[in-house]
């Protein structure tokens, strides 16, 4: 189903119409962005740590923080535009990136890179908005703000994540630990396991685990492949469900606060952890659970696990193409091996409960839902879907809170329902999106008035 956008429409339009040009939705957009980074600076300053532009400004001029996300950025931004300027793009972020190298080793300051990427990918946006016309500026731009949302948007996360400790002083792991009774206490089974593999199996998980961005690039590039040389944009992709992912599951880090069983109940705790139990032994709590007063530094960022959700959001999007075809066996078993290995590693290393991850898969779930094949619309199969994940979301988080006692008293009973809960979705998300497959879904992008 192709869906065209209007074109400009005369100035005799009413206000609503306006309000949602092209054009003044991009305004308001780079507005509420900018406002945003800024808000969030004065905050960070206030607060005594980094933000979201002195992150930024380190990424042009200094030690970018990360090697992949500018890069990530732009290589996403890359699909907008024609092989040729590809080729100079990417010239240019190298030799960017060499010198910046060259002077930082000069210096003595470490080995990183990043600054070519991030010069580039804002050199794009200025000749693209100042130079280009019509389709050629349309995909260039949109391509371009997706690169440059995945660079805030981890810059933003960055500063939520201090925000988490200092909002919240104590941290609910005890109760955590109590429901993940019922899942059989992954994380110290996975825990022993990686031990005994030793550190070539750590390295390969540790690897996985901090490079989801790239993984997710590298799916996101596939499925806009076809951008530049159709002009037609999928209706839904990959980078959608992990920036509302984004946006979404981390308000929860406020709600239900929890640092992870390595720093909770284990050696990395400076000092407030409740002893160095994890994962050689299981710590002896009774039936008092009660928040455990903590640092003022480590995140409370485990309920729900976000990298599980992103993780599985990247599964489900490897299963397909975007016109519905079966998706290539490199991307198929690429994608269920990033699933399997993130999974192994966020319990392995001791940074999730197992009910985390139960948590983090609904959401994902539910999230996806609501995206998925928009030109579908917003019929009854599909709000009940999302008010179904959105039910079984709200219950997990209420019931490890407020009934974490009886589900380690009850396992069995309690762990089937929570499995068979977490299953009951994927089953209707499965019956919704992937008994059928589904017509081609692509929205062309209009050449727009000059």
């Amino acid at each position: 189903m192709l869906v065209e956008y209007p074109r400009a429409v005369a100035g005799g339009a009413d206000l609503g119409t306006r309000l949602r040009e092209p054009r003044v939705l991009a305004v308001v957009g780079v507005g509420a962005v900018l406002a945003l980074l800024v808000g969030l600076q004065i905050v960070a300053s206030v607060s005594g740590f980094d933000g979201p532009l002195a992150s930024l400004a380190r990424d042009f001029v200094g030690t970018p923080k990360s090697m992949s996300v500018p890069w990530a950025g732009l290589i996403l931004a890359l699909v907008g535009i024609s092989t040729r300027r590809r080729v100079l793009a990417l010239a240019a972020a190298i030799g960017i990136d060499a010198v910046w190298v060259a002077l930082r080793l000069i210096d003595g300051k470490p080995f990183t890179v990043g600054n070519g990427p991030t010069i580039v990918l804002a050199a794009l946006a200025v000749v693209a908005a100042v130079r280009w016309r019509g389709r050629e500026r349309a995909d260039a731009l949109k391509a371009v703000a997706l690169g440059a949302l995945l660079v805030l948007a981890t810059k933003v996360g960055d500063v939520w994540l201090h925000l988490t400790s200092a909002m919240r002083p104590t941290v609910f792991d005890e109760y955590a630990l109590l429901a993940d009774h019922a899942l059989g206490d992954p994380s110290w089974v996975v825990g022993r396991v990686l031990d005994v593999l030793g550190p070539e199996v750590y390295a390969v998980l540790h690897w996985v685990y901090i490079e989801l961005p790239v993984a997710a690039i590298a799916v996101a590039v596939w499925q806009l492949r076809k951008v530049v040389t159709t002009g037609q944009w999928p209706s839904h992709y990959l980078v959608r469900t992990f920036l509302v992912l984004g946006l979404v599951g981390p308000l929860f880090y406020v709600l239900f606060p929890i640092v992870g069983p390595m720093f909770a109940f284990g050696a990395d705790g400076h000092g407030f952890q409740v002893g160095n139990f994890w994962p050689a032994a299981m710590p002896p709590l009774g039936s008092n659970p009660a928040a455990l007063t903590f640092d003022e530094f480590t995140p409370r960022n485990c309920m729900p696990s976000m990298h599980t959700a992103w993780a599985l959001s990247l599964f489900i999007h490897t299963r397909r193409d975007v016109d519905g075809s079966r998706a290539p066996v490199w991307m198929r078993w690429g994608g269920a091996f990033w699933l399997a290995a993130t999974v192994t590693a966020t319990l392995g290393f001791g940074y999730h409960y197992g009910v985390d991850l139960v948590a983090g898969a609904v959401l994902c779930l539910t999230v996806e839902s609501a995206l998925r094949a928009p030109e579908r619309g917003w019929g009854g199969f599909r709000i009940g879907l999302v008010g179904f994940g959105a039910a079984v979301f709200a219950g997990l988080l209420l019931s490890y809170r407020y009934l974490a006692v009886p589900m380690s008293e009850y396992p069995v009973v309690a762990g089937a329902i929570v499995i068979g809960l977490l299953a009951g979705v994927a089953i209707a998300f499965h019956n919704t999106w992937f008994a059928t497959a589904p017509a081609p879904a692509i929205e062309r992008i209009a050449t727009p008035a000059i």
